[in-house]
């Protein structure tokens, strides 16, 4: 993207994307020749010091297709090119339909498997601890794995019984870390009383830059405990794009680096001393690009994350 287009909206960066993502097609070598992975962003995952890019894959709803070539090529070359531009860390789900098997497919076809931080999560623990396992046995095959890098209970399904089959699973190496999600503000103060009593590796929670209800306990008390933080819905559900639409960015946005509404909204989100990753949904070539470039230059220090969300209180 040129330095003179500074205005770009969503639907601008996806036409320019498209023409991007064809090249890029063509040539993966062709965007990394623009921007080395040697200014790529990450932040350390508390627990042991490895780190991670700030941007990483969402696949719910948008993974979860039919697996006909017309639906599969747009993922494929999202799958394609995201290593190559720094990328590690898809988010997926058994309760999301399709996508794992789909995930474990392009992951498989395209060889990419060592490249990726592979993240899911177990819900049928609600219904006990074998039906837990029955889950996460099923979700290595559909995703054409022996391990998963992170394993996380599901919206708090089941956490007591799920926990200790986390951990022996961990200690076998069937899994590298261990967590729990949320996307419910009404599970906070549960899923609070098992972060300051369990030795997790990493939660994930619902947030966004009109969204931040995880500012007042959860994101505090993970710097607290020294656990990773992942972002779902890092977009508000889209109400950021409705609420901004094709406005221009204002200048001091686009003079820290951002170029688009998603850029803006997701440096708010990474740019918190809690979160360790935000995790867009990302089925099309030219969201991977534009997204993932939220993963380089500078992040907004306090006093612009607080003009950053004025600007949308006040909207």
């Amino acid at each position: 993207m040129s330095h003179g287009n500074r205005f770009l909206s969503r639907r601008d960066a996806m036409k320019l994307g498209l023409a991007a993502g064809a090249t890029l097609a063509l040539n993966p070598q062709t965007l990394l020749a623009q921007s080395s992975t040697d200014d790529l962003l990450t932040k350390p995952i508390p627990s042991t010091g490895e780190r991670l890019p700030l941007i990483g894959i969402g696949t719910a709803r948008r993974y979860d297709v039919a697996s006909t070539e017309e639906e599969l090529e747009p993922l494929r070359e999202v799958l394609r090119n995201f290593p190559g531009l720094g990328g590690r860390l898809i988010d997926t789900a058994p309760s999301y339909g399709n996508a794992e098997v789909v995930v474990g497919q392009l992951m498989a076809e395209l060889g990419i498997r060592d490249q990726i931080f592979l993240a899911t999560k177990v819900g049928e623990g609600r219904r006990g601890r074998a039906a837990g396992i029955a889950e996460m046995e099923n979700s290595l095959a559909r995703l054409q794995t022996d391990h998963f890098d992170l394993l996380e209970i599901h919206n708090l399904a089941g956490t007591a019984e799920m926990l200790p089959v986390l951990k022996e699973w961990k200690q076998e190496g069937k899994i590298r870390y261990l967590g729990i999600t949320t996307t419910s503000e009404r599970q906070y103060e549960e899923l609070a009383t098992f972060m300051r009593t369990e030795a997790l590796d990493f939660i994930q929670v619902d947030y966004a830059i009109d969204n931040r209800s995880a500012e007042d306990l959860i994101l505090p008390l993970a710097q607290e405990r020294g656990i990773a933080v992942l972002t779902a819905l890092p977009f508000g559900r889209g109400r950021v794009f409705d609420i901004f639409g094709d406005t221009p960015l204002p200048e001091w946005a686009t003079e820290l680096g951002m170029q688009t509404w998603a850029q803006f909204s997701l440096k708010f989100n990474v740019s918190h001393p809690a979160i360790t990753a935000a995790i867009p949904g990302t089925s099309r070539p030219d969201y991977l690009f534009d997204n993932f470039s939220a993963s380089r230059g500078v992040l907004p220090d306090a006093a612009t994350r607080q003009r950053m969300a004025n600007l949308i209180d006040n909207a």
